[in-house]
C-alpha cells in the first residue's frame, strides 16, 4: 500500500503504521536501523530535523523504499491537509 507524505509529521505517522503493521516496537525498529528507541519516537512524532539517512536507516529495518514522483492534485477539501 502506498501512503503519500509531503510533511515531517505525515511521514512520521506513515512510518508509524508501517511499523505496527509489521509487529515492531520502536526499539526493534531502532536497533535494526541503528537508532535509539527516542530518535525513532522524535521522527515518528514529526521532528523536522531529521537527516535524509536517518530516514533511509528507517526505511531499510522496515524493507520499504522511497519513490519520488510529481504531486499528485487533491481536492479543494484536501489542499489544507498539504500545508
Amino acid at each position: 500500500m502506498d501512503h503519500i507524505a509531503r510533511t515531517p509529521k505525515q511521514i512520521g505517522d506513515a512510518l508509524r503504521r508501517i511499523r505496527r503493521s509489521q509487529d515492531q516496537t520502536q526499539s526493534e525498529t531502532g536497533r535494526k536501523a541503528g537508532l535509539r528507541q527516542e530518535t525513532l519516537s522524535k521522527i515518528e512524532t514529526g521532528n523536522p530535523a531529521t537527516k535524509i539517512q536517518t530516514i533511509c536507516d528507517i526505511l531499510a529495518a522496515l524493507d520499504l523504499e522511497l519513490v519520488i514522483r510529481e504531486r499528485s492534485k487533491g481536492a479543494p477539501d484536501e489542499i489544507e491537509d498539504i500545508f
